[in-house]
């Protein structure tokens, strides 16, 4: 006998099953990668299985939740489908818990948890969405543009004490850097040996990535007239661009968020500072 607690979640885990599967068959049905494609119609298989599994013991049949179907496949549009993959398989850790819980109560769940535990796991690592090869890219453009473009707008601050001076020098400054690092980095991988990225997308991921951060962070210098305020409200840009992007590829390389987000946020801080530092003086130098 099931009591009403057992049986809530149940009709839970029933629904994350529905919505998974819809979400998987959503994005296999968007890719061009046949092979990718093929695998995750074998996951969107497999949820449905599940969802079917839990209908005999809610009596009912699961409608998909139209507002997370949504809103994952546009995730999977804007971040690509291996994240939203990865980011709904780590929320199934804590739901394999919730399922031994049920072992003995319920006939069958014991296969369950190893189709979770071990086969969705091998059929996740078999995944190669082509964009993701160029990751190293988008890391290089975006530290670089944290570091060197924090720093510098964080200097001219002081220096100049003018917001629209500082967004201009900031916008010059960081253009010439982008064109300048996507041109290295497409020199860098043309001379690699053994890779599979292309020389001229390694170069486009990397100086777009460094572009959009510039925007971000002259934004504040642009809508505030008191520039300590934009200085202030920068430096925030500059925490929830690392946080996000922390978070990103920690879930994409399965690795800790701390690993990504503290080493980036005290490089850019430290630098910001010391070019705080320099830009006071160099104002005191001007005024004199």
């Amino acid at each position: 006998m099931i009591d009403d607690k057992t049986l809530a979640a149940i009709i839970e885990f029933q629904q994350d099953e529905i919505n998974d599967h819809v979400i998987y068959t959503n994005i296999a049905n968007d890719i061009k990668e046949e092979k990718d494609a093929k695998t995750i119609r074998k996951l969107a298989g497999d949820e449905l299985r599940h969802t079917q599994f839990w209908e005999k013991y809610t009596g009912k049949v699961a409608k998909p939740n139209k507002f997370m179907i949504w809103l994952f496949s546009f995730l999977s549009k804007a971040l690509g489908y291996t994240f939203v993959i990865k980011l709904l398989e780590n929320r199934e850790e804590s739901t394999i818990n919730a399922y031994k819980n049920l072992e003995g109560t319920i006939p069958g769940i014991d296969w369950l948890i190893r189709d979770e535990e071990e086969h969705e796991a091998s059929l996740i690592a078999m995944l190669d969405e082509p964009h993701l090869k160029y990751a190293g890219s988008i890391v290089l453009g975006l530290n670089d543009a944290l570091v060197e473009l924090s720093g510098t707008l964080a200097g001219l601050t002081l220096a100049f004490q003018n917001t629209r001076m500082i967004a201009l020098s900031g916008l010059v400054t960081g253009i010439a850097a982008a064109l300048s690092m996507a041109a290295s980095e497409y020199l860098s991988t043309r001379t690699e040996e053994h890779t599979t990225k292309e020389p001229f997308k390694a170069a486009i991921y990397t100086g777009i990535a460094y572009i959009v951060t510039v925007a971000f962070l002259i934004l504040p210098y642009l809508v505030f007239s008191n520039y300590f305020v934009a200085l202030a409200v920068m430096m925030t840009t500059v925490f929830v661009i690392i946080a996000f992007f922390s978070y990103y590829m920690s879930v994409l390389r399965d690795e800790k968020f701390s690993k990504h987000f503290f080493s980036m946020a005290a490089i850019s801080v430290g630098v910001a500072l010391i070019s705080f530092v320099f830009g006071y003086f160099i104002q005191q130098f001007i005024e004199f």
